[in-house]
């Protein structure tokens, strides 16, 4: 089984973050644990018709964003990779600068 790590943050284009959760979702081989951005949730609501729920019903898991401690948040619990889509401006300086201040940057 592969393990990956979907990032969903508030930047314009989280429909592409669902669409990416629905391809991932119809491989049989594949685990998906979600971190939905506070600015994501109203991002899917303003531009699109997905509620945060049923985004987050696409995954095998799911994380709030606050939670440091949730396992992908170490180094030491295997993943195959992890895809922030899309990726704010703001997280991907973060994600450059190692400012973990979420869980998105942290299992980054």
């Amino acid at each position: 089984m592969r393990r990956f790590v979907i990032g969903i943050t508030g930047a314009s284009g989280v429909i592409y973050g669902v669409r990416l959760l629905q391809v991932l979702r119809e491989m049989p081989d594949v685990q998906t644990h979600l971190v939905l951005s506070r600015a994501a949730r109203e991002t899917l609501v303003l531009e699109t018709e997905w509620a945060p729920e049923a985004v987050e019903a696409l995954a095998d898991r799911a994380y709030d964003p606050d939670d440091l401690a949730a396992p992908i948040a170490s180094g030491s619990v295997p993943t195959d990779g992890m895809a922030i889509v899309p990726c704010s401006m703001k997280t991907l300086s973060a994600v450059a600068h190692s400012f973990a201040h979420n869980l998105i940057v942290r299992a980054a």
